[in-house]
């Protein structure tokens, strides 16, 4: 039997919990047999239409003020649906890759108050699945449901997402609904149609041999044999897992074989684990007072290069595997033993890299008290590989197919905005980001037929060490790229350049960027005459030695936090940039440096992490990092 022979179909979108955009016709669409009449009550009024040929059918109904709950019934002939516990609000499409993607769970440990007080059942989230289309654009997602904020369930919602929808929700006390269509890896081009990359040859013809669902088969049965026989071919080899006792097991005895390092560490720094792919073994005793033993703990491990199993006493504890998240182990009741523990990680370095991430906490939590980790440890090889661990193939990440499966099926669907974080898998080639971006931008406003579609962004945090003196950066370089992208209209973007860590990908402090987000939504999308933006580059002039640059948004004036200002650099003839002096003057800032006469440009905060930049407006909003010697709006 057909899908059509099967009665009324709604959208997955139109389920219990739904929200609904405020004062827009609201759009509701599904499918029942050809020739059916099609009744929706929202509201007191009825609404009707027919199902067409294909059996596809739409009706518009009027716009509606904020509130609720309500009830939406649909009918098909004799057969009725009822969407119950629906919210009149805005509504969000949240979007790009791991950084809008990362749940709250993950920064639970920094915002656990907030977690805790997460009750705000005029909160919710529809969490697109993950699905790529090579074929052509979905008419319907495969799944998804509405999820009311509450201290469990707000656990899986987009922390960038919370923390926007709370601000807004606590500013205009409407209900407010998240669309959560992101995936971690995705390059900006994985998100656009054909239409949007029709200028771009090279991506197109990816997409069309990943059309090819021979292919894609073939190539993802080949790289899970792969990628599963080195690890079997290495657990094979491992002493630690082959031997007896087994490496984990806390009788294990010690041994002249185990040598000793302090933990963090990057492994080239020891001349035996220096380039070795393989597994490696850690090992380390620690004491437990009586009181502690039996209680549950939390282990927290920083970050590990590339993947590991963790034992305690003998029981696995915890494994990851691959390298961005912290490691962040719950240890049942039971394990502590009082006296002496045995804690053991094996860890595997895949491409010849490995390391402790430093800078990160490696300590053992118990009833509130902390067991610190850091410090000797003993290791052991206990098995090496001969080749890298080969990569993966991610078809998920491949030009078109997240527009095709995730942002097609919702363009029925009113909005009221964008927001988005997207910009990390550019880096490899910034150079035509903003041009694929604002293609992209143009082409969701074109679909939605909303010219005027509030589109917010985040411009990518700081990241990897800083460097000691000025340097190319395609980090500055897609931030400028993302700088340049407000010249399209209706857009703002939130600078995040203050609140990365140099030894993470994915930083904490998702609550920074979702409120500074929410205030550009408050200027672009509702109309509060507020400063949203911090300063942005406008223009220069030379004055003697210095350069004198110019801001917009510097609503109240300028200010150096933490200090003089830091992180300009200027450059003159050769074209050489060195570390500048830089004084605020009014609404101005003056750069110069003592040894160059004839100053031709000035850099600020342009590296992978410009650690130490501190220009602010009044409103407290970071300055975007900019180049004058590059494109500028």
């Amino acid at each position: 039997m057909s899908e059509l022979e099967e009665g009324l179909r709604l959208p997955r979108l139109f389920s219990d919990g739904i929200v609904l955009q405020r004062e827009q016709p609201i759009k509701t669409w599904g499918w029942a047999a050809p020739g059916t009449r099609i009744t929706v009550k929202f509201l007191g009024k009825e609404y009707c239409s027919e199902t067409g040929e294909d059996g596809s059918w739409t009706v518009v109904l009027d716009p509606a003020a904020a509130g609720g709950p309500y009830e939406l019934e649909f009918r098909a002939g004799t057969e009725a649906k009822v969407v119950k516990d629906v919210l009149v609000g805005d509504v969000w499409l949240c979007s790009g890759q791991s950084n809008m993607e990362l749940p709250m769970e993950r920064v639970d440990l920094m915002f656990s108050e907030e977690i805790a007080a997460a009750d705000y059942p005029m909160i919710r989230e529809f969490k697109v699945p993950q699905v790529f289309n090579f074929h052509g654009p979905q008419a319907e997602l495969t799944g998804g449901t509405w999820t009311a904020a509450d201290p469990q369930t707000v656990l899986n919602f987009s922390a960038v997402g919370y923390f926007f929808a709370k601000a807004l929700y606590e500013r205009y006390k409407v209900p407010i609904g998240l669309i959560n269509a992101a995936v971690g890896g995705t390059p900006v081009q994985a998100w656009m149609s054909r239409e949007a990359l029709s200028g771009c040859p090279q991506y197109l013809a990816e997409a069309d041999r990943c059309a090819d669902d021979v292919y894609v088969q073939s190539v993802q049965e080949r790289d899970q044999e792969v990628q599963a026989s080195w690890h079997r071919r290495l657990s094979q080899s491992d002493l630690g897992l082959n031997s007896s006792p087994r490496w984990y097991d806390p009788a294990l005895p010690d041994s002249a074989d185990w040598q000793w390092v302090d933990i963090p560490f990057e492994w080239s720094s020891v001349p035996e684990l220096k380039g070795l792919m393989g597994a490696v073994w850690f090992r380390k005793k620690f004491h437990v007072p009586e009181e502690l033993a039996g209680k549950p703990a939390l282990l927290l491990l920083g970050a590990i290069v590339d993947s590991d199993i963790t034992y305690l006493n003998g029981r696995v504890v915890g494994s990851t595997g691959y390298k961005y998240p912290p490691r962040k182990y719950w240890i049942p009741a039971g394990v502590l033993r009082a006296g002496e523990n045995v804690l053991t990680v094996r860890a595997a370095s895949h491409g010849g890299c490995g390391e402790f991430v430093p800078e990160k906490p490696y300590q053992l939590v118990v009833d509130g008290k902390i067991i610190d980790l850091e410090g000797s440890w003993q290791y052991r090889v206990g098995a090496t590989a001969p080749d890298p661990l080969p990569p993966m193939t991610f078809f998920i990440w491949k030009p078109v197919g997240l527009f095709n499966g995730m942002i097609f099926p919702l363009v029925n669907y009113n909005l009221k905005g964008v927001i988005w974080y997207q910009g990390e898998s550019n880096t490899d080639d910034p150079s035509n980001y903003c041009e694929l971006f604002s293609k992209m931008i143009a082409d969701w406003r074109a679909r939605w037929q909303r010219p005027d579609l509030p589109f917010l962004y985040v411009q990518l945090a700081n990241y990897l060490r800083a460097n000691e003196a000025p340097t190319e950066s395609n980090w500055a370089e897609l931030r400028n790229q993302q700088l340049l992208a407000l010249a399209n209209p209706h857009t703002a973007m939130a600078s995040a350049v203050d609140v990365g860590e140099w030894n993470d990908l994915h930083p904490l402090d998702k609550k920074s960027v979702g409120e500074r987000l929410a205030v550009a939504a408050r200027a672009i999308a509702y109309g509060e005459p507020i400063t949203y933006s911090g300063p942005l580059y406008r223009g220069m002039e030379v004055q003697g030695n210095k350069i004198i640059l110019s801001f917009d948004h510097v609503d109240g004036g300028l200010e150096a936090r933490g200090g003089p200002l830091r992180h300009f650099a200027i450059a003159g003839e050769d074209g050489r940039f060195r570390w500048a002096q830089a004084e605020i003057i009014g609404d101005r800032v003056a750069v110069w440096h003592e040894e160059i006469a004839e100053p031709k440009a000035v850099r600020y905060a342009w590296a992978d992490n410009p650690a130490g930049a501190n220009l602010y407006n009044k409103a407290g909003l970071p300055a975007s990092p900019f180049a004058t010697d590059k494109s500028s709006l």
